[in-house]
């Protein structure tokens, strides 16, 4: 061990790079499209020729458009590369975002000097043997495997919420965010009810101008606020494409794919294979609805809590509305499950900071296996012919494509329980700085 801390910084950065090595190699060898990264070539292409970006059609599967226009503008540089430096910048840029994510999250999560030889560790040497490892989890396989821009929509949302509280541009991050893919922007909802609850708080308290207007309603206003700048641009640099996206490409979620297939690890996927249909209807809007208000009532609940009565509260409230944000979206991929990052990493520290960590050792190993067994491939799927073997599928198969969904919702669970109980204790004096959900009580 004395060995191992000498140089761990050093020592930490050979494991990465070994890690990353392996990983890029097995997807080489394993032929990986990155179908995705070619199609946001394409719609950076259609922006520079003028096209119409919604009727356009990119690979042999022929993909169509399906973000806000604000990121095709984004997806323009991609058409100055040939396609093997794109692939290679797509893979090395994921590779970097990992590591981000990873430091990211640490940051919102924290860390106290209880955390036994974990602790013991630098933070950098901690980041690179972390991203060593969960680069092998099926969310980040997958994400790199198409060249998925997951984990820049996660960096965003991390990086507004571990800031300091009443940063200037909090809340810059999960707008653009929002504008590239619309998804995160139920952080901004999510710091909206918070800073409402607050201002109530505020209020009865008999507290002034200041203890109303905080800043989680300012980040919120913030998020909205650069949400709407990346919707203005797109409107003055491509009025037609800003015009069909809104009112008419928004409300076709069939335009992003099949809903029943194993790829979706939505609710509306699970939904979709439980009742054998393409189209869940009213049943998925009751229970996506219900899931939606009790996610974000978590959330509020656990950075209602404080960090003083739960234990990393800041993660636990983002983890609630990141998970929330990926059950009740009409489709979810696989691949956008990266928020199994944060997750583990909080996990594994609450067994290293608690008495009693069996329980948390073990929410710790089963989530690593969750994400790291690909179990949920293991059901027929995607099978040419007339016959969707998703909407076939036998209870046992049924229980395999709906894991990750199973994990969220456990999440969830876990977090309301958490905060409830935080919320019976006595207030405790907590500064605003320790109350604030977008900022690491680490700092």
């Amino acid at each position: 061990m004395a060995v191992v801390l000498r140089r761990p910084v050093l020592i930490a950065s050979g494991v990465c790079l070994l890690s990353f090595a392996a990983f890029w190699t097995a997807q080489r060898i394993s032929g990986v499209s990155l179908i995705d990264v070619m199609v946001y070539r394409a719609e950076g292409w259609t922006v520079r020729t003028g096209g119409d970006l919604y009727e356009m059609r990119a690979t042999y599967a022929d993909l169509p458009t399906t973000y806000p226009p604000f990121a095709a503008l984004l997806f323009v540089p991609l058409t100055l590369l040939d396609v093997p430096a794109m692939r290679t910048a797509a893979t090395a840029g994921n590779l970097i975002l990992l590591v981000t994510v990873v430091h990211l999250s640490f940051r919102l999560i924290g860390r106290s000097s209880r955390s036994s030889r974990f602790a013991d560790l630098p933070r950098p040497a901690a980041v690179l043997l972390i991203s060593a490892v969960l680069v092998w989890c099926e969310p980040l396989w997958t994400t790199l495997r198409y060249g998925q821009i997951n984990l820049l929509l996660t960096a965003l949302v991390l990086w507004d919420l571990s800031r300091r509280p009443g940063h200037r541009f909090a809340g810059a991050g999960i707008g653009i965010a929002a504008g590239i893919k619309l998804t995160p922007a139920l952080f901004a909802v999510f710091l909206a009810l918070y800073g409402t609850v607050r201002a109530v708080h505020g209020m009865r308290a008999g507290g002034g101008r200041a203890a109303v207007w905080n800043h989680q309603l300012r980040q919120s206003a913030v998020a909205a606020g650069a949400f709407a700048g990346t919707v203005l641009l797109s409107a003055l640099v491509l009025p037609y494409d800003s015009r069909r996206f809104w009112f008419h490409a928004l409300f076709r979620s069939d335009r992003v794919g099949h809903t029943e297939i194993t790829d979706n690890q939505s609710l509306r996927g699970v939904v979709a294979r439980l009742l054998h249909t393409g189209d869940p209807g009213w049943p998925w809007l009751v229970v996506a609805a219900f899931v939606a208000l009790s996610g974000l009532a978590v959330a509020v609940a656990a950075a209602s809590a404080g960090s003083r009565r739960l234990p990393y509260a800041p993660a636990w409230a983002a983890l609630a509305c990141a998970f929330t944000a990926l059950l009740v979206s009409p489709v979810s991929w696989s691949h956008h499950w990266v928020w199994c990052v944060p997750l583990v990493m909080l996990l594994v520290t609450e067994a290293l900071e608690r008495e009693r960590a069996l329980f948390w050792r073990a929410s710790a190993v089963g989530a690593m296996l969750l994400f790291c067994s690909y179990a949920l491939w293991l059901v027929p799927h995607g099978e040419p012919g007339p016959v969707k073997p998703e909407l076939h599928q036998t209870v046992g198969e049924m229980a395999l494509s709906a894991l990750y969904p199973a994990g969220g919702l456990g999440v969830l669970a876990l977090a309301g329980v958490l905060s409830v109980r935080a919320l019976r204790k006595p207030a405790p004096y907590e500064p605003d700085r320790v109350a604030n959900p977008a900022a690491s009580p680490a700092g």
